[in-house]
């Protein structure tokens, strides 16, 4: 039996070299080239089973050879590896018809594994590619570590599907430009992009803003209002801290899952969901199912593809990059220009970045706004950092415990801290009297034993408002606890 033929197309002849090694090594015919023009021969005159191919080469873009390889030889896989390592290449490679996409340098290895699936791929459909509109050569996503193109990688793969995706990451890492991302370069990119946070809307109002409430539904609800679902018909619904959704919400989403439809606040009549979901969380939601506080099935239907964002920490080398991306942003926006030295990058790199890109995006248009001199150094970096530092440092107590006052005050600070001359969440208020409420009602109900009249007394509420407030909340109770 013949073995398969490659086709390499690349103006380095030293990748071409080793490619041609490794492959011959593996058992493969290899034929290799530096131009685009000896490549479309070959495919022409029906050579070759596999094509790979670089994108920048002297007399055309490999990219926009693509398509036309697909259209005299659908069945034809074609491997793009490009050192321009970006997520717009790899959407065009996607979008243009590639079977994969290989960021330079890459692991032989990994290579050799991507042919042996692309030559015992089955035959694909006839359907011509489809040619994308002029893509948008402003980044959404910037970083050429590992971690960022495993993530551009994935975002390409989907550009073509209509899947459900899980995004999850540090708050600050870019959860929202991945949804975003995964919608502007997908089918449904003439659609609407509506994007909902779970946590910034109150929790009797989380179910009417998802799925519409007709007249009448509810006190205030003067007029029929229209759900996020149905805004963002035939485009995409983000669900941004997916993890914060309110158990009674929680079950209604899973059934537009399940069935495909939905029912508005206070309506009968079903109403077809067209829309594809991506949401985001920044909680552990394995560790919140165990808690009982996310449903298990809900979680599977929307986990069909999960995207872990890395914490700006794990992806150091990606610091200069964005650090540049921002200050030309701060440039374009009327800003005085500005250029990092050495130093500053290398104590850019060492900082640990609680609040990840967010926090070096907020310095770097700091720097831009307050600083005369044109060149940054590491002096001043290592000013500002250690400003950030000292805000959201812990301070010790003289003596005795420290006051619950100035506990709270440095945990506002410490977030705050991150999201400097930034916009922070906008339910800062709910969170904190959430996060101090919580506590105080789960200790008092301990201290009387779950018993709940006691417990109202000695918080002196009403025992109703106390009800309440632990079923908003969801604080378990149980009875005879120590």
């Amino acid at each position: 039996m013949t073995p398969p033929t490659v086709l390499i197309a690349d103006d380095d002849r030293s990748i071409r070299t080793v490619l041609t090694q490794a492959l011959g090594r593996s058992g493969y015919q290899v034929r290799s080239t530096s131009n685009a023009a000896t490549l479309w021969r070959w495919v022409e005159d029906g050579e070759g089973d596999l094509v790979i191919t670089d994108v920048i080469m002297p007399d055309e873009n490999g990219l926009d050879l693509i398509p036309r390889i697909k259209r005299v030889r659908p069945d034809l896989r074609v491997v793009v590896m490009s050192a321009q390592s970006t997520l717009l290449t790899a959407v065009k490679a996607a979008q243009r018809g590639a079977f994969e996409y290989l960021p330079k340098p890459f692991d032989l290895q990994e290579l050799l594994s991507v042919v042996g699936r692309a030559l015992a791929a089955p035959p694909s459909e006839p359907d011509a590619p489809a040619e994308p509109r002029d893509a948008d050569e402003r980044l959404p996503l910037i970083g050429r570590s590992q971690a960022m193109q495993e993530i551009y990688r994935t975002i390409a793969r989907l550009t073509t599907a209509d899947l459900t995706v899980m995004v999850s990451g540090e708050s600050g890492t870019g959860k929202e430009l991945v949804a975003r991302a995964l919608h502007d370069y997908g089918k449904r990119r003439a659609g609407p992009f509506v994007a909902i946070n779970m946590a910034a809307i109150p929790r009797e109002l989380i179910e009417a803003e998802l799925f519409g409430h007709e007249r009448g539904a509810f006190t205030g609800a003067v007029g029929r209002g229209l759900g996020r679902f149905e805004q963002a018909n035939g485009g995409t619904l983000f669900l941004d801290e997916i993890g914060d959704m309110p158990p009674e919400a929680q079950t209604r989403l899973l059934r537009v899952l399940q069935e495909g439809e939905f029912t508005t606040v206070g309506g009968r009549q079903p109403i077809r969901a067209n829309v594809r979901i991506v949401a985001a969380t920044h909680r552990d939601l394995r560790q919140a199912i165990r808690q009982g506080q996310f449903r298990e099935d809900l979680f599977y239907r929307l986990n069909v593809v999960p995207i872990r964002l890395p914490p700006l920490r794990e992806r150091s080398e990606d610091i200069p990059p964005l650090a540049r991306h921002f200050l030309d942003r701060a440039r374009e926006a009327g800003l005085p220009a500005k250029v990092l030295d050495q130093g500053s990058m290398e104590a850019l790199r060492a900082h640990s970045w609680p609040g990840n890109v967010r926090e070096l995006e907020n310095l770097m248009r700091r720097l831009a706004a307050l600083y005369p001199q044109e060149t940054i150094s590491a002096d001043i970096i290592a000013a500002e950092l250690a400003e950030a530092a000292a805000a959201a440092a812990p301070q010790a107590p003289a003596n005795g415990p420290e006051p619950l006052a100035r506990a709270v005050e440095r945990h506002i600070r410490q977030f705050l801290a991150a999201h400097r001359d930034g916009m922070a969440p906008s339910d800062i208020y709910d969170r904190v009297l959430a996060e101090v409420e919580r506590p105080l009602i789960q200790m008092t109900l301990a201290a009387t034993r779950g018993n709940q009249i006691k417990a109202a007394a000695m918080l002196g509420l009403n025992r109703n408002t106390l009800r309440k407030k632990i079923r908003d909340l969801e604080i378990p109770v149980v009875r005879g606890i120590a």
